[in-house]
């Protein structure tokens, strides 16, 4: 059996460094072939657009893709013809046909004391967001004349089936409850996707749905985060409520995602975004895109137990009190790692090492 093979798109900013890290664990519990391709910002300096077809067609060929991050601000522009970084996820999505996110959040009992929010009010949360990702407004017509200017947010009744089978069936795996997240007070398309998601639960009747408007969501995100199960949600309010629940972590550096179709490869990257201000400084945190590579071999290439093992190694490596800088203040004082005498890791590169140690427990790859 030939090894899987994974698509690198390291992308800009903090990318190339916590990508570099997350290979460097998969090399540890497995054999693969890897390849590395540019997108985003990197591909428009080589090649003048966020994604080639190039790139987009050894996704195709892969068993799964492994992203970094893209954007930064040398690509920030308000002319609506210019190039940008994020054209390159919106492409790959579609090209592949990744229609649904999914965004485990799950706060590590050793960073409570790094969340915003009181320990009592993120103790026993874990929750799924599913996010839809290939409609709504994003991907609706758009245009802009003079002063005037519109997003449309379109959505079909198969695609918001398409999604909540997703997360339904997710849920049946779970504790067995949906959240559905719309605007159904004031939005046609919430109001849509209400009725649809009461018809895919039917199919379900060991799982229990409720319906809630988005702006309560938030409110409860922070007010009750343990309450949730698994939130199912369309596209932009996905990727704002994801985010917000995020912190619950302590830091976006620890979010993980699995973007997934029908059938071909998923896309898994870090939640967080390409941090051009710390890139090239080593101290950017790895754990979000090594847990994200951990999603892959369990989503993407059929590896759950190297999965685990990976999970079960960041909460080690966590529990000994090792952290990166957007997990404790600068000035705390780390305890120093035994098996690395001398060095304490606050950098990339020795947030790896330490979960490495934890994944050295044979001379065999796991």
């Amino acid at each position: 059996m030939s090894a899987p093979l994974i698509v690198l798109l390291p992308g800009d900013g903090v990318g190339p460094e916590i990508v570099a890290a997350a290979r460097r664990v998969l090399e540890r519990v497995g054999a693969f072939e890897f390849t590395e391709e540019v997108v985003g910002g990197a591909s428009i300096d080589a090649h003048g657009m966020a994604l080639t077809e190039q790139v987009l067609d050894a996704c195709r060929e892969a068993d799964a893709v492994l992203l970094g991050a893209v954007g930064g601000p040398k690509w920030d522009s308000t002319d609506p013809d210019a190039p940008r970084p994020e054209q390159g996820l919106l492409g790959l999505r579609k090209g592949l046909g990744l229609y649904a996110n999914l965004r485990p959040v799950h706060p590590s009992p050793a960073l409570v004391g790094a969340s915003p929010l009181r320990e009592e009010r993120i103790r026993g949360t874990d929750l799924l967001v599913v996010r839809e990702l290939t409609g709504g407004i994003y991907f609706g017509d758009r245009g802009r004349e003079a002063d005037r200017a519109h997003d449309t947010c379109v959505y079909t009744a198969a695609e918001i089936e398409r999604i909540a089978g997703t997360a339904f069936d997710a849920a049946a795996g779970r504790r067995g409850r949906v959240t559905s997240v719309d605007k159904a007070n004031v939005l046609e398309t919430s109001r849509l996707w209400r009725e649809t998601v009461d018809r895919v639960a039917a199919g379900y009747p060991r799982v229990e749905l409720d319906h809630m408007l988005v702006d309560n969501a938030a409110m409860q995100l922070v007010a009750a985060p343990a309450r949730f199960d698994v939130i199912l949600t369309e596209n932009m309010f996905g990727d704002i409520l994801s985010d917000e629940a995020a912190m619950l972590t302590g830091s976006l550096g620890m979010l993980p995602s699995a973007s997934l179709g029908d059938g071909g490869p998923g896309v898994f990257e870090p939640v967080h975004g390409s941090a051009p201000d710390i890139a090239g400084k080593g101290i950017a945190n790895p754990l979000a895109t090594i847990l994200s590579a951990a999603l892959m071999l369990r989503h993407g290439v059929g590896m759950p137990g190297a999965a685990s093992a990976i999970e079960e190694a960041v909460e080690a490596a966590l529990a000994r009190g090792i952290r990166t800088p957007d997990l404790a203040p600068v000035e705390s004082e780390v305890p120093p790692m035994s098996d690395l005498p001398g060095e304490v890791a606050v950098g990339t590169e020795e947030m790896t090492d330490a979960v490495l140690a934890e994944l050295q427990v044979s001379d065999e790859p796991l």
